[in-house]
């Protein structure tokens, strides 16, 4: 179990993700195989929520294959503790200014302005896709 999981909840809950900075989502590939990448997570009640722009792979995937693996890692990618899985829904309008707002108050330098910038620099679009339905 990584440091910055909260051990008191239930094994699928993402409650267990509220502290903890990074994880390493991974996305299905079509040939079954599966890609992780960090990304930053904030959880409000029992869904979670992570960015990503909108040409990069991992985006890609989602929108083949909504069910996704998360655990708790290192800024890096390693993995520190128990994989979760999950779907991933893809958010639009009120839902996704919800869950920047909530990136943001967690993380106010790098959702605040540095991913904002990169993908205005990379004349992207950013797309927040809320995390539910988790289990073992």
């Amino acid at each position: 179990m990584g440091n910055d999981e909260n051990p008191s909840t239930r094994p699928g809950d993402p409650g267990r993700f509220t502290r903890q900075k990074t994880i390493l989502l991974k996305t299905k590939k079509r040939d079954g195989t599966w890609v992780g990448t960090p990304v930053s997570i904030v959880v409000d009640h029992d869904l979670a929520y992570v960015r990503t722009y909108d040409r990069s792979w991992k985006s890609k995937r989602l929108r083949n294959f909504p069910e996704v693996r998360l655990a708790p890692s290192t800024f890096r990618g390693k993995a520190t503790g128990q994989e979760l899985h999950a779907r991933a829904r893809l958010l639009h309008g009120h839902e996704a200014e919800k869950a920047a707002r909530l990136l943001v108050r967690k993380y106010p330098v790098l959702h605040g302005f540095l991913v904002p910038l990169s993908h205005k620099v990379m004349r992207t679009k950013t797309l927040h896709y809320e995390l539910s339905g988790f289990a073992l």
